[in-house]
């Protein structure tokens, strides 16, 4: 039996560029464990609103992107999650998005996304510290901050396992 997509939570991440998303995939295919890496590299925004929010959801999103243009981001950082490294995305117009989606839904978050936002990517993950140390100097040997295309916002369905899309909304005409 399927379970009922109506039940599931759901996530909103932002799109990347084309050229971005494969840089962000390839770090990932590279440093996450591949037993775990079961997704695309994404930068969640929220990461479980009630499955009832769909509707306003998607009108919040089309409101947010449409004819709208691409909010301007830049790859910060790289940042230690502990177990494992995040690239940092810095985008004032991304976080005023998310702000704006969080006010509308503030009575309905979760305690994760109710708290402090920082925009990144996972490219390593459930390591044991000294490797995820490891790669952090590595990566960061290597690092220039940079632009990073924002194509997008989504949202998916989460089901436990890898996401299902539920809406996708392009920025600009």
């Amino acid at each position: 039996m399927t379970e009922d997509v109506s039940l599931a939570p759901i996530i909103v991440t932002a799109l990347f560029g084309a050229a971005d998303q494969a840089f962000f995939d390839a770090e990932r295919r590279a440093y996450f464990p591949p037993e775990r890496n079961q997704l695309a590299a994404h930068l969640t925004m929220f990461h479980h609103l009630p499955p009832t929010l769909a509707p306003e959801l998607r009108q919040r999103l089309v409101a947010e992107t449409r004819g709208i243009p691409a909010p301007q981001a830049r790859l910060a950082d790289v940042m230690s999650l502990g177990r494992g490294v995040a690239y940092r995305i810095d985008s004032p117009e991304l976080v005023a998005i998310r702000t704006r989606l969080a006010d509308a839904f503030a009575g309905l978050l979760t305690p994760q996304d109710a708290g402090g936002w920082r925009a990144h990517v996972t490219v390593q993950n459930k390591v044991e510290p000294a490797v995820a140390k490891a790669l952090l100097a590595t990566l960061r040997h290597a690092f220039r901050p940079r632009p990073v295309a924002i194509a997008g916002l989504a949202a998916w369905w989460y089901r436990g396992g890898p996401w299902e899309l539920l809406s996708r909304h392009m920025f600009g005409a």
